[in-house]
């Protein structure tokens, strides 16, 4: 994109909000929670693509019981930092009748795809559709929805690492940074 800093300039112009073992300790307290909750649910599990594949490569190990997995992927940023229309480009699959599923995203920051998501899983017969979310933004404005597993608390700012990006750029990053005000 024109007039686009460069990825490096855009980490130097960011600053940490949370350090990798923050993280980690979050993803730690995330599984003994989702365990004790649907360990004995046998769920199906969708990670919403791309921004929390690097939050469910890291949450599955620690969800001590048996469960399927697939995807979906809908987004509503599209490479930008500000969100637009929603967009399906996976819709869930047809597993979902009678099943508790556990959705994965990367960030709960308006609400409006996760509110979307859960509508359509909802709509193909899941029992239950729960959602478990690394990061939850605080905007101080309402969401159409809340999750029910959240590892941690941002601020009403961009966020990017742990899966999230940044124009593209940054899901790689093991801790979480926002670009600086102003």
């Amino acid at each position: 994109m024109p007039n686009q800093p460069s990825p490096e300039t855009l980490l130097l112009r960011a600053e940490p909000i949370h350090a990798a073992a923050a993280v980690e300790a979050a993803l730690d307290r995330l599984g003994a929670e989702i365990t004790r909750e649907l360990g004995d649910s046998r769920p199906l599990v969708l990670c919403v693509m791309s921004g929390a594949v690097v939050f469910a490569g890291q949450l599955l190990p620690r969800l001590a019981f048996p469960l399927e997995f697939d995807y979906l992927h809908v987004s509503r940023y599209h490479d930008r930092t500000e969100g637009s229309h929603i967009v399906w480009k996976i819709l869930p699959g047809d597993n979902l009748k009678g099943r508790s599923v556990l959705v994965l995203d990367d960030i709960l920051d308006e609400g409006l795809t996760l509110a979307e998501v859960r509508k359509k899983c909802l709509r193909a017969g899941a029992a239950r559709v729960l959602i478990a979310v690394l990061a939850r933004k605080e905007t101080g404005r309402p969401k159409p929805l809340e999750a029910d597993f959240v590892g941690l608390a941002v601020p009403d700012r961009y966020v990017f690492g742990c899966g999230m990006d940044v124009h593209g750029w940054w899901r790689n990053l093991p801790g979480i940074h926002a670009l600086k005000e102003g």
